[in-house]
Parts: structure tokens; C-alpha cells; sequence
């Protein structure tokens, strides 16, 4: 990862369009967990071949969300990285246009797919995990009564929370990568 900020804050529908790609979303969010890669590993990895996967690692990055890793530079074939951590937007932004919310849907979905799978492969790989693992892990539901402004809050706390924990387990030979899926929002349109 450089040494941008963490998240890449979208504005602009057509440039979150760019990652509402099935293949795209996929390999960026390879690199973001597993590190630098070329369009060959990636190929590998999602079942594509190495010409598709290099064209859509070009696009990621002539849009900003990856970039070429200069530590790791490959005389054959370039390695890619993330340049962020994360990717964030403004619903109301993004919502404002019909581009907007068939990108939003899409991103929508595929974090649905990518929590169910995971949830999904951790319970099959649970004989692997440490009882303490096992009992830290978990999923929870709420229905709470919050205005806006709360719900403003509650995503900001748990993103601070979240980079608090992250800076201070970075070291830590017995911290591993987690998934954090945060999903919060209103049950019904009000009433007209």
C-alpha cells in the first residue's frame, strides 16, 4: 500500500462505476488482502486469462485505486498494489444519479457475496481456529431507534474504533487479517 491516505473517496458515479466491475472488485480486493501481485498471479487466482486481468488492472489504475509497486519491480511483468486501503462514497452523492445507484447496488451486492462466502468459509475451517479465535469471532443484529445524525455517529465511531485497534495490533505476531463487515441502515421509507 503507499503512503496516500487509507481510503479513496469517490465523488464522481462513473469512477465508483469503474469499480462496480465483477472481475475488477475482485482483484482489488486481492490485492488489498493479499498484497502485491502481477496480471499473471491474478489470472491464476480468479480463472480469467492474464491479457483480461492486465487490461482491468490498467483501468483500476489509471483511475486511482492501484498502482505499480516500486519495491517490487518486475523486469517481465509489472506487480500491482492498492493504493488504498479502502474505498469510500457519499450515498446521497452516488444516490443523486441513476449511474449512482446502479453502482451503489452493485457494490451493495458484492459485499453481501463477499461477507456470506467468508462467514461461510470460516465455519468450515472452524476445527482450524483456536478456541479463542472461535469465541472472539462472530455476527450480531440490531434494531435500534437513531436519527441520521446518530447513525452518522455509529459509522464514525466504529471507523475509528476499528483504526485504533488495527494501529495498536499492527506488530502483533498473533494479530491475523479480519474482515469487518459494518452494515446500518433505515428498516422502512417514512411515512408520506
Amino acid at each position: 500500500m503507499s503512503d496516500k491516505s487509507d481510503s479513496y473517496r469517490i465523488s464522481d458515479p462513473r469512477i465508483l462505476k469503474v469499480v462496480a466491475h465483477p472481475l475488477r472488485v475482485r482483484m482489488l480486493g486481492l490485492l488489498r488482502a493479499e498484497g502485491p501481485a502481477t496480471a499473471t498471479e491474478l489470472a491464476r487466482k480468479v480463472g480469467e486469462s492474464s491479457g483480461l486481468t492486465s487490461y482491468h488492472l490498467r483501468e483500476l489504475a489509471r483511475h486511482g485505486f492501484i498502482e505499480e509497486d516500486p519495491e517490487r519491480r518486475d523486469a517481465r511483468e509489472r506487480r500491482w498494489r492498492a493504493a488504498h486501503r479502502y474505498t469510500s462514497w457519499s450515498n446521497g452523492e452516488m444516490a443523486a444519479t441513476a449511474e449512482g445507484r446502479e453502482a451503489m447496488a452493485f457494490m451493495r451486492h458484492r459485499q453481501i457475496e463477499v461477507l456470506a462466502e467468508g462467514a461461510a468459509a470460516f465455519g468450515r475451517d472452524l476445527d482450524a481456529w483456536s478456541p479463542e479465535w472461535v469465541e472472539a469471532a462472530g455476527m450480531s443484529d440490531h434494531v435500534v431507534r437513531l436519527t441520521p445524525r446518530s447513525l452518522g455517529e455509529l459509522h464514525e465511531g466504529i471507523e475509528a474504533l476499528l483504526a485504533r485497534l488495527a494501529e495498536r495490533d499492527a506488530g502483533d505476531p498473533a494479530a491475523r487479517q479480519v474482515t469487518v463487515h459494518v452494515a446500518a441502515y433505515p428498516r422502512t421509507p417514512p411515512e408520506e
